[in-house]
């Protein structure tokens, strides 16, 4: 996930017994004893460097879980863990693991403050989502305030190469698209304000804040009056089953608050509680409590209908069943090991429409509502498991939930989800539905057709595994978890429940660090079962299963393309792609990643040097875009974005712009330079302009109630979207424009005009005509369409809808051809659930043979940000690799199989 991460530090010692310092602590004692084995650990100072933050002991064995600190400040996936044994007042270290970066350099004092990174995250991932989902027009009543909020957490370094210093900060809200819950854990460069690294905090299947009557997860609360009683509900599957529920006094009901699970004491009243969340819309709590919620009540300990169907009994009951998994089978007193209140929110909506989905945001369960097809989600067992499941891991190796930890984070809650339900429901391990999850969801559907993964569906690396970017599936999570899941299943199969689950805690809680990707997986397993005797035969099943799904050291050796490589490993996020007159423009760091960006051109055809277009100055220079002749790109800095220029042939740069927040987009052809730009909370606007003339500009959007997006140039002409308020009464009417504009005589064209209703996506303009992404329907897919530059002849390229629709989120012209990055809608867990580039005539007769050019590249993965450089030639991002390179093809290569 993180390019780049220098040490010296071994990441796993085994087969030593050595005596630990005295101390009078576990921590203490581990910690000295790291610092006095410096020739083995390379740590130069344990006493400084190492904060203690999770000490477990059982049976006399005692681990110790630490957070490496560089100056002070906190490492993201330092963590090192020292396992021992205690016995006669003596500590005996067995083993160590884990990541500590030795080569970091970095200075800790910050040039950008909290509110500025507070503002440039929050104004990436508001233009992350338009770009994913389209701009949406703000919600009524919305439009003077972000549908996100930033919350800033401090300094944090990144291990990449010497190390980067960022501010971390955290958005959370709503997708204005989509209406999903949002919530980011953004990596602000803290010398140049550049937002480094950003992915999801969200751990989705497919604590509140202390306020009275809000208990915070894992705090204490003043007992209320309350008695506790044994209980009853119906669930979903129409099984009565028995429910712990307390009496409320204050309420004169029966309460879904179960206080008999988690031991308390005087100063503490932690239980397990299902909170009634319908009429709730999921970003109103996601990553905070929402307001006016109860407790789900009776008037008697039978609860009804009600709950039954809002899956309230289900969630309650299943939460028993988890809690009393992990206490019997692993010792773990609730998710956090220290007996924390487990909260469940049940019948959330997406601006009341139905929510298929469910997931852990870091203090709590949230259930969406289902609908008609799908049960409200905790409704399967192996769902509720799978949630809490986050937690556990939250609370002990922390993976990352990006890129090949993150598929580690879901695979292992996937498997003791499913585990969980096995284990209740009395599932043999032969059998071949075994390893189904969610497939007890559905109201008419056969397991298999309902289940969303299955952890026997045989994926591997060397066939299965997709390189994506950080915005598709936040790096593949998803997508790629069931090559490690199931390599787990197998070996539960082979080994038998009770030991393998053994095994995978164990790997889970005392070697898994937040960064490991799956070799560094097999062998903490490998590892934990080598601690816990496993015979010879068990530890060939175990590497047979990892063997078998092809994790395996130096798996990604294997990843190769069907294209030309232009620009290899550019170690860069959040940043474009530029093509023009056959040439094509990227921004890309060092090889370790620690560099701000640098902007580079070259030719498509991959003759002669490349170009290094901007200064190496400190700032990210991000975003660029060429015609051919000249490269424009932005420059972040810790004071404004700026617009800069240069001729690829030579020549000084040029500062045409400079304003406080910068969009993604830029865009160049002549004389004319066109980009998008953001004012205070996301207010997006675009401008024009000449690049010999930067103070002949000329703007569009930026209000409250007027916005732009997603300029393109060509032909002395501009196109952009355009989003603003057309009438002001009793209840405001709002619409979107497609329109070209004249650049030389300021006229304007309406192209296209839709209601509020509809998102609208990226415009592409060549020398004949305007084209543009359009979602108006809720089916899953987007349109691409064409007009000529006077309004006329608009016709539909790519349908939304039917077997050959596609959902199109970027789009780039040529004279001759249109290409989306798209992906199919509603795919499986499989390759085209990932965005693939298409490639359609420009000037092509929809439904006639030859309009429709097929697939620009075979390649597994994401394919990114097209770029057009000439005829049916195009430059895009791929990530096929496991990094990202710039590459190319000559032609499409029209169909794959």
């Amino acid at each position: 996930m993180v390019p780049g991460q220098e040490t010296e530090t071994p990441a796993l010692v085994q087969g030593i017994r050595e005596r630990a310092p005295e101390a009078s602590s576990a921590a203490g004692a581990a910690r000295a004893y790291l610092g006095s084995k410096r020739q083995r650990y390379r740590m130069a100072d344990a006493e400084r460097d190492l904060v203690p933050t999770a000490t477990t002991a059982s049976g006399g064995q005692e681990t110790v879980r630490f957070q490496q600190r560089h100056r002070g400040v906190p490492v993201l996936g330092g963590q090192y863990v020292v396992r021992m044994e205690r016995k006669n007042g003596e500590r005996i270290v067995t083993g160590t693991s884990g990541k500590y970066f030795t080569g970091l350099t970095t200075g800790t004092t910050a040039e950008v403050g909290e509110e500025l990174a507070v503002e440039r995250a929050v104004d990436r991932v508001l233009d992350d989502l338009g770009s994913r989902h389209f701009a949406a027009a703000p919600r009524e009543g919305e439009e003077e305030r972000s549908p996100l909020r930033g919350t800033a957490h401090g300094l944090v370094v990144l291990p990449q190469g010497t190390g980067v210093l960022t501010q971390h900060v955290t958005v959370n809200g709503t997708d204005p698209a989509t209406g999903e819950p949002v919530s980011q854990e953004v990596y602000v460069d803290a010398h140049a304000g550049y937002p480094l690294l950003r992915y999801s905090g969200i751990k989705t299947f497919g604590a509140p804040a202390r306020v009275a009557g809000k208990p915070a997860s894992g705090t204490s609360r003043q007992r209320a009056p309350a008695t506790g009683a044994k209980g009853s509900g119906v669930r979903l599957d129409g099984t009565t089953v028995p429910l712990d529920v307390l009496h409320d006094e204050a309420r004169g009901q029966y309460v879904l608050r179960d206080r008999t699970r988690i031991p308390n004491d005087e100063y503490s009243d932690n239980v397990l509680a299902t909170w009634d969340a319908r009429g709730k819309w999921v970003g109103d709590v996601s990553g905070r409590w929402p307001d006016d919620i109860q407790e789900f009540g009776s008037p008697t300990p039978e609860f009804g209908t009600d709950a039954t169907e809002a899956g309230a009994v289900d969630a309650h009951w299943a939460a028993g069943q988890v809690y009393d998994y992990y206490r019997n089978r692993h010792g773990r007193n609730s998710l956090d090991g220290h007996g924390m209140t487990v909260n469940s929110l049940v019948g959330v909506t997406v601006y009341g429409e139905p929510y298929v989905n469910a997931f852990w945001d870091g203090r709590k369960m949230v259930y969406g509502s289902g609908d008609d097809e799908y049960r409200p989600l905790s409704a399967a067992l192996d769902v509720v498991g799978h949630e809490m499941t986050h937690g556990v891991i939250e609370h002990s190796a922390n993976l990352v939930y990006a890129g090949q930890s993150g598929a580690m984070n879901e695979a292992i809650a996937d498997y003791f989800g499913n585990a969980i339900e096995a284990d209740v429901y009395g599932v043999p391990m032969t059998d071949p539905d075994s390893g189904l999850l969610g497939e007890r969801l559905c109201r008419t559907k056969g397991p298999r057709d309902c289940a969303l993964r299955d952890l026997n569906d045989g994926r591997t690396t060397t066939k299965s595994f997709l390189g994506l970017d950080f915005p598709n599936d936040n790096g593949g999570v998803h997508l790629n978890s069931t090559i490690f899941g199931g390599a787990l299943w197998d070996a539960r199969e082979d080994l038998g429940a009770e030991l393998a689950d053994t095994i995978v805690y164990r790997a889970l809680t005392q070697y898994l660090t937040p960064l490991d990707g799956f070799t560094q997986g097999r062998a903490a397993v490998l590892a934990a079962a080598k601690d816990l005797g496993v015979a010879a035969d068990g530890m060939k099943a175990l590497r047979r299963a990892f063997t078998a799904h092809g994790i395996a050291p130096g798996w990604e050796l294997a990843l190769g393309l069907d294209s030309d490589p232009l620009l290899e490993r550019i170690n860069t996020t959040g940043t474009g792609l530029g093509g023009g007159g056959g040439w094509w423009a990227a921004s890309k760091s060092n090889e370790d990643g620690s560099e701000p960006y640098s902007v580079w051109a070259g030719r498509a055809d991959g003759k002669g040097q490349l170009k290094l277009m901007s200064p190496n100055d400190g700032r990210y220079h991000v975003n660029p875009s060429t015609d051919g002749k000249t490269v424009v790109w932005q420059a972040y800095s810790s004071g404004d974005v700026e617009i800069l220029a240069r001729p690829i042939t030579s020549g000084p740069v040029k500062k045409l712009w400079s304003g406080r927040g910068g969009g993604s987009v830029t865009d160049v052809d002549g004389d004319v330079v066109t980009f998008s730009y953001a004012n205070v909370g996301g207010r997006s606007g675009v401008i024009h302009l000449s690049l010999k003339d930067p103070a002949n500009k000329v703007s569009f959007g930026g209000g409250t109630y007027r916005r732009a997006y997603s300029p393109s140039a060509s032909g002395g002409k501009v196109a952009y979207q355009e989003w603003r308020r057309v009438a002001l009464a009793a209840r405001a009417a709002y619409e979107w424009r497609t329109i070209v504009v004249d650049v030389a005589s300021g006229e304007s064209t309406v192209v296209h005009e839709t209601p509020n209703t509809v998102s609208h996506g990226p415009t592409a303009i060549n020398g004949t005509h305007v084209f543009w992404l359009l979602d108006q329907e809720a089916a899953g897919g987007t349109s691409l369409l064409r007009a000529s530059l006077d309004g006329s002849g608009v016709v539909e390229l790519s349908p939304e809808a039917g077997p050959d629709a596609l959902h199109a989120y970027d789009l780039t012209v040529s004279e001759d051809t249109a290409t989306v990055a798209a992906y199919v809608p509603d795919a499986p867990l499989s390759n085209e659930a990932s965005p693939k580039l298409h490639q359609f005539a420009a000037l092509g007769v929809p439904g006639t043979p030859g309009t429709y050019r097929g697939r620009v590249s075979c390649n597994r993965g994401a394919q990114t940000h097209p770029a057009a450089v000439a005829g049916g030639q195009v430059v895009w991002l791929d990530s096929t690799t496991g990094t990202t390179d710039v590459v190319t093809r000559t032609r499409p290569t029209g169909r794959c199989g």
